[in-house]
């Protein structure tokens, strides 16, 4: 059946628009089948009084984890940090970059206009000649001048600028987890550092508290000196130990610098700008509900293995981008002018024309098939990164598990040991004041007392680590930032 040509057109178009894509359609990667992070099951033991028993629980993590513990000066380090950071100003801006890179892509989908005009005119000069020189006239013999609207639309045939925008997209999608995950690090970077300037004043009162004991036992040892029921070795190894033990304090007083100074730079600050409040492990609650989910839920959280998803994505969609360039293009290029032609008045004519170009790849060399292979390697060299951050992030977070579990472990036999070595040094003290004892004895047990102390301090210290760890492990609450920015934009 014939149709006639006002009716052809339209569907010619119609079909022109739509095409087809070629390449493999995206999926995204299988769940793994897995309900834990190790073989053996993990248990946190009760660390003894009078520190918290934690327990693992599933459910997302809320916005602003780390007001679990329960630290106002910490909240408002967190509000300075995400408000001031250059890092996420950075993340925001390269987000941005990618989204306009987008909607710049997808112009292509739409005819390209311009508006063109070009204008002639030709003049002719008469001469006479007269006596005093020459004059001549001038006179418009013809003109010509056109405007109209210059409209070129290349039909997404085989979907290469389906795909094209698809690949963009995806990119644009990993800039937005990247956006997540340069987030979340800063987030578990600034409560780390607050943490370890708690831990590290922490075990700078220990120490203070070793120096104590140890100026104790050079007080008695000075008074048994003066009684003379010692001698002066006695005087020397006890002026040893109080020697010794003050070495421990410059380390640390470093430590706590550092920690200090990496805080204000998390804020966007400079160490003369701004100082951190002292933070103490008195004064921060150890969440004692710990988020853990399954790895299926995890790789649905984790912003580094949705940014790796993302980028498989634009692999996978790039493959499209070369293999609808082994396909014809065509190119239509219809236009209106108003053309006017003659004198200055004369009568302006409107015309119209349409124009069309076929481009078909007859031979390049092999290239075309090269890129459309080099797009196969690609992705399968982004399947295996997503697949090595997916093992990596399974291995953190069995690393951390056992962390906790180790941690509580350790606590408890510190806390343990102080109570014992505590009572040990104050009966040795006693004895030897009384004359029963031996300097010998009264050192051993300080020594013993110096260790469990600064032990504990490092254990307590290293759970609250291991905590914060085990929230950016899981992802933070990452995914309900973004998506909170994303609700914000206008």
């Amino acid at each position: 059946m014939r149709k006639s040509p006002s009716r052809a057109w339209p569907l010619l178009l119609a079909g022109l628009i739509s095409g087809c894509a070629v390449g493999p359609d995206f999926a995204r990667p299988a769940a793994p089948d897995l309900t834990g992070y190790e073989a053996e099951p993990v248990s946190l033991p009760a660390p003894g009084d009078p520190d918290p028993v934690q327990r693992f629980a599933g459910g997302d993590i809320a916005r602003g984890w780390w007001e679990l513990f329960q630290s106002p000066a910490l909240d408002e380090v967190l509000t300075l940090a995400v408000a001031d950071s250059p890092t996420l100003v950075s993340a925001r801006a390269t987000l941005a970059q990618a989204e306009e890179v987008v909607v710049a892509t997808r112009a292509a989908y739409y005819p390209q206009v311009d508006l063109a005009t070009t204008g002639s005119w030709q003049y002719s000069r008469s001469l006479s000649s007269t006596g005093r020189g020459s004059s001549g006239s001038n006179s418009l013999v013809t003109s010509m001048f056109t405007i109209g609207p210059a409209l070129t639309y290349t039909p997404d045939l085989f979907g290469h600028t389906r795909r094209l925008v698809e690949q963009q997209s995806a990119l644009a999608e990993s800039q937005a987890r990247q956006l997540a995950a340069a987030y979340l690090t800063l987030t578990a970077d600034t409560v780390t550092q607050a943490v370890t300037i708690a831990s590290t004043l922490a075990q700078i009162n220990a120490v203070v508290d070793i120096i104590a004991a140890d100026e104790h036992n050079l007080e008695l040892v000075r008074i048994a000196f003066t009684a003379g029921s010692v001698a002066r070795t006695d005087v020397l190894s006890a002026e040893s130990q109080l020697a010794g033990d003050r070495t421990l304090r410059p380390p640390l007083l470093q430590q706590l610098s550092v920690a200090r100074h990496a805080l204000s730079v998390l804020v966007g600050k400079t160490p003369a700008e701004w100082s951190p409040p002292d933070f103490e492990l008195q004064t921060l609650t150890l969440p004692d509900e710990l988020p853990v989910t399954v790895p299926s839920v995890l790789v649905r959280r984790r912003p580094d293995i949705l940014a790796a998803e993302a980028q498989l994505h634009a692999a996978s969609a790039a493959i499209g981008v070369a293999t609808a360039q082994l396909y014809p293009s065509v190119t239509i290029s219809p236009s209106w002018v108003l053309q006017a032609v003659g004198g200055p008045v004369a009568a302006p004519s409107i015309l119209g024309s349409i124009a069309g170009d076929i481009v078909a790849p007859i031979f390049h060399g092999g290239a075309l098939k090269a890129q459309q292979r080099a797009a196969v390697d690609a992705y399968e060299s982004e399947l295996g990164v997503y697949r090595q951050t997916l093992l990596v992030a399974f291995g953190q977070v069995a690393d951390i598990l056992r962390a906790l579990q180790h941690d509580a472990e350790l606590l408890g036999s510190e806390t343990a040991a102080v109570t014992a070595s505590k009572a040990s040094l104050e009966l040795a003290q006693d004895a030897y004041a009384a004359g029963r004892g031996s300097l010998v004895q009264v050192l051993d047990a300080q020594r013993l007392y110096a260790q469990a102390l600064l032990g504990y301090a490092r254990a307590k210290g290293q759970r609250y680590l291991d905590t914060v760890l085990l929230f950016e492990a899981m992802g933070g609450d990452s995914q309900a930032w973004v998506e909170a920015r994303d609700r914000a934009r206008p």
